[in-house]
């Protein structure tokens, strides 16, 4: 009976990893959000100084650049120049994608 036990939580423990990891994988994925990157408009589409508040969507969402460069459209927004201009004012290293 103690093996049986030992067996069933160490099942439970394996079936908990596995929800804890999707969950993981399911919130890293929640995070990339382009609109929080709405507050810079102003910046990527007229080159004007990035508020402090673009400031810190860009950096919320830096791990996200790569994935919005590849999305249609968002690409031609993140490339842009202004949008090189905005990242580097705010002290931001573009990430090799």
């Amino acid at each position: 009976m103690a093996k049986q036990q030992q067996h069933g939580m160490a099942m439970a423990l394996v079936v908990v990893a596995l929800l804890l990891a999707a969950a993981a994988e399911t919130a890293s994925a929640a995070t990339c959000d382009a609109g929080q990157l709405t507050v810079c408009a102003a910046a990527i589409v007229s080159g004007a100084k990035p508020s402090a508040a673009c400031c810190s969507n860009l950096k919320a969402q830096q791990g996200c650049f790569c994935q919005f460069a590849k999305n249609p459209a968002y690409a031609r927004y993140i490339s842009s120049p202004n949008a090189r201009k905005a990242v580097a004012s705010c002290g931001i290293s573009l990430p090799r994608c």
